[in-house]
């Protein structure tokens, strides 16, 4: 049985929770504050921790902190009400699993409970260079499982931009960092993708480095961002052809959804601008 602790002094939030993550081959459990759910945890292992972060007693970043301790191995899903950049650092630096604002999709932490439970060994899959609101320096193994975490994490440094503009940053970056892991990482999980995330008052940046050796737009056959006018799906036939899966949308898409794709000379490193203030119009 994979055994899951929910750490909330909200019953509804237990009780959502709880059946949306019922399985026969799981066994849901209840703590309402830090304290007890940290008695739990010490005298038992959990395979999956989902704490809030606004408790009585021992708040929910304290008790990640107090799980690093006592069990290390326990992946910990933090969720909370009142998110903050710190805290989204903070989880980082932990080694949080995935982080959640509240309200959130059940759908979206299923999906992430799912993979927690099932990852590969993990606990160093992502490793912090540098964690400031406004400075983030990563490094991540080349995993798919990884991309998505990492993801989530940036979802949350909420920008002041609209929805929609949020989750378009959200597909650009996702499909960069898709690349770097699939092609220039070869998705082999020894090696690595550095990242870095940059707010200034104008603008956001995104910054990938793959450990492959690059590419050049000349040699993109397979990539749609070289078809000619005229001629949207010419590269499908070289994908076909090359036996790569469906796509090769990603480098023309990412263009059109942030205000500058920018790659050095060897293409193994991208920057993904957007202006928060129009200045990229």
């Amino acid at each position: 049985m994979q055994r899951i602790l929910i750490v909330d002094d909200d019953p509804d939030v237990h009780q959502l929770l709880g059946a949306a993550l019922q399985a026969p081959d799981r066994e849901v459990e209840s703590a309402y504050d830090g304290i007890s759910g940290l008695r739990c945890i010490e005298a038992a292992p959990y395979d999956l921790v989902m704490t809030d972060v606004n408790m009585p007693g021992m708040d929910g970043m304290t008790l990640l902190e107090r799980i690093r301790e006592a069990r290390p191995e326990t992946r910990v899903v933090v969720m909370t009400v009142g998110s903050t950049p710190e805290n989204i650092i903070r989880a980082i630096r932990e080694r949080a699993f995935s982080y959640f604002s509240k309200p959130f999709t059940l759908g979206s932490v299923a999906e992430m409970v799912e993979r927690a439970l099932n990852s590969a060994p993990w606990a160093d899959d992502i490793e912090v260079f540098s964690a400031r609101p406004h400075w983030l320096s990563l490094r991540v193994r080349c995993k798919m499982e990884t991309a998505d975490r990492i993801l989530q994490f940036l979802r949350e440094m909420k920008t002041g931009l609209s929805a929609a503009e949020e989750e378009n940053i959200a597909m650009a970056f996702r499909e960069i960092l898709l690349n770097a892991i699939e092609h220039g990482g070869g998705s082999d999980p020894s090696k690595r993708v550095y990242i870095t995330y940059v707010r200034t008052k104008r603008a956001l940046f995104y910054y990938v480095r793959d450990p492959g050796k690059g590419f050049s737009f000349e040699k993109l056959s397979h990539a749609a961002v070289t078809n000619p006018e005229g001629s949207p799906y010419d590269h499908v036939e070289v994908r076909e052809q090359l036996g790569l899966r469906p796509g090769g949308f990603g480098i023309l898409l990412t263009g059109q959804l942030v205000d500058e794709l920018i790659y050095n000379e060897a293409g193994n490193e991208v920057l993904l601008v957007k202006y928060l203030d129009g200045a990229g119009a």
